[in-house]
């Protein structure tokens, strides 16, 4: 059974954690190395050292072309259909963001629970807890991914100086924040995506860290650490690492589908209820089918793996 701790130790734990392997870190849960690994058991691929699923490079890049529908349409397939997060501001609307979810949480500050995590965490030579304790601690490919509860006077995470340093130690991968940033002029000038609530001048306060790498809220996403955030102007997915693959499949097909379809509006001999979706027509099946394959094939040759089994009953939006 999962022992419940009080809200002092999340970050504290955590921090613990970094300095002796063997402890535990939590929210209002123990997370130990080997039960985020049992959170995150169905992830297929390797682990950072603190048990983070972590999705690989290449796989990332192929998902710098989904689109918003694609992801949808899968994760609502295998039923999870509370991945996606919108209602932000959105910094470079025209800039895709991809990563690996580094998780954040912070609650409203609560002295006498402030002032025992702040000590626990001294006893594990952390000077204080702050914004940048999280931050110090990002890997190259994560997104900063922080639940500062809608909080606008005092909820800015970063200023410019601060999200500099993100898209550095990042190599570029963004921020998603409920909450606010400062410093817009200068921010907006940095390369790298960025997703918030608000801009406010004031900087960070009136808020204590409560867990690093634990389960968070974002709108109404529960995010894990180590999911696949993809943004575009539209919103923010966080797509849990089992499902990236079989995700990423389905979209080569879906655009095979949407290309071949195009080819066969741009000969005018079809009306569109004759091709899309799904060709009615037995020989246009059949022809449909043969040219999905051969452009799984000629995609998988390209990516150096093995096509996926075709789905014959595919259609499209």
């Amino acid at each position: 059974m999962t022992r419940i701790l009080p809200s002092t130790i999340l970050g504290t734990i955590y921090l613990a954690t970094l300095l002796a392997s063997s402890c535990a870190y939590g929210q209002l849960y123990t997370f130990s190395r080997q039960d985020l690994m049992d959170y995150t058991a169905k992830s297929p691929f390797d682990r950072f050292p603190d048990g983070r699923p972590k999705v690989p490079d290449p796989l990332i890049e192929r998902a710098r072309e989904l689109s918003s529908e694609e992801v949808w349409a899968g994760l609502h397939e295998d039923g999870f259909q509370n991945q996606y997060a919108d209602g932000f501001q959105v910094l470079h609307p025209g800039k895709t963001m991809l990563g690996r979810a580094f998780t954040v949480q912070f609650m409203p500050m609560r002295a006498d629970v402030d002032e025992v995590a702040q000590s626990k965490a001294k006893e594990h030579g952390v000077p204080r807890l702050m914004n940048q304790t999280a931050i110090d601690m990002l890997q190259p490919g994560d997104v900063l991914v922080v639940d500062l509860f809608g909080k606008k006077v005092d909820g800015t995470i970063v200023g410019d100086n601060l999200f500099y340093y993100v898209m550095k130690a990042t190599h570029g991968g963004g921020l998603v924040v409920d909450g606010s940033i400062r410093d817009l002029d200068g921010i907006a000038k940095i390369d790298m995506p960025a997703y918030y609530r608000y801009a406010d001048p004031t900087p960070i306060g009136n808020v204590m860290l409560t867990g690093i790498n634990v389960p968070i809220r974002i709108g109404g996403v529960t995010v894990m650490p180590g999911d696949l955030v993809i943004g575009d102007r539209e919103g923010v997915y966080f797509i849990p690492p089992q499902f990236v693959k079989e995700i990423l499949d389905h979209a080569d097909e879906i655009h095979i589908h949407d290309e071949w379809t195009k080819m066969k509006f741009d000969e005018g001999k079809y009306k569109s209820s004759e091709i899309y979706s799904s060709p009615k027509d037995p020989r246009l099946q059949k022809e449909y089918q043969e040219y999905l394959k051969k452009r799984l094939d000629e995609i998988h040759r390209q990516q150096n793996s093995p096509p996926p089994t075709v789905d014959k009953s595919h259609g499209t939006h």
